[in-house]
């Protein structure tokens, strides 16, 4: 929406015309390319196919009071000392059930944010422990745009793809945890839940809050 000032669409279309360029001069026929993009598109379509429901299924669970729940029982778990672990573990699980960091971080990670300022932790830690769990479930979960698009162009499966990548992405979130442990039995902040028990408040006033709505997350994972 803003291509004039030069935005990725742009960029994509000038290095494309780059690579006919360069086809063009190493003798690949216009035919020869058209089918070269065509064989890409086909590989590329059940990812796209993913990235079109997984919107749906993300709103779908916002709605009925999924990703609700799984805030309101995540919420009954945290303490002071904890938090910072509790926020990154519980935003990694949500990101795995959705396949969206993004739509993690705007219910949950807000959710999160006010707790812990209310705690007196920093905004930024908070920011931080939010991110990297939301981050870290995005990549591992088989929902996920970006961890389904990636086999489908590179040629590999998804199981291989996010088993691959639990090579770097467990020792990332292990450290992590034990950085936030440290730093939440450091912190000498306020212990007041008034934030958590408004939030709870919140969530209860608006949806039906059962353990049932778990058995769609089990059933997708």
């Amino acid at each position: 929406d803003d291509s004039l000032s030069f935005s990725n669409q742009v960029v994509l279309l000038i290095a494309a015309g780059i690579a006919g360029l360069v086809g063009k001069f190493q003798g690949v026929t216009f035919k020869e390319l058209m089918d070269g993009a065509n064989e890409n598109i086909k590989q590329a379509v059940p990812a796209l196919l993913i990235l079109l429901l997984i919107g749906s299924l993300a709103a779908s669970w916002l709605i009925s009071g999924i990703v609700p729940a799984m805030i309101y029982y995540g919420l009954q778990l945290l303490s002071p000392d904890w938090f910072l672990v509790s926020a990154c573990i519980i935003c990694a699980l949500v990101s795995i059930a959705t396949g969206s960091s993004w739509g993690t971080i705007a219910t949950v990670g807000i959710a999160f944010l006010g707790i812990g300022k209310t705690m007196e932790f920093g905004e930024g830690v908070v920011a931080g422990a939010i991110i990297s769990g939301a981050y870290f479930g995005d990549k591992m979960s088989p929902l996920s745009d970006t961890t389904n698009l990636a086999p489908a162009v590179s040629g590999t499966d998804l199981i291989s793809h996010i088993k691959y990548m639990t090579i770097t992405t467990v020792p990332s979130i292990v450290l992590t945890l034990i950085i936030f442990t440290i730093v939440g039995f450091f912190h000498e902040g306020s212990s007041s839940l008034t934030e958590l028990e408004l939030v709870n408040s919140e969530i209860l006033s608006s949806f039906t809050i059962n353990p049932a709505l778990f058995i769609v997350p089990l059933a997708v994972t």
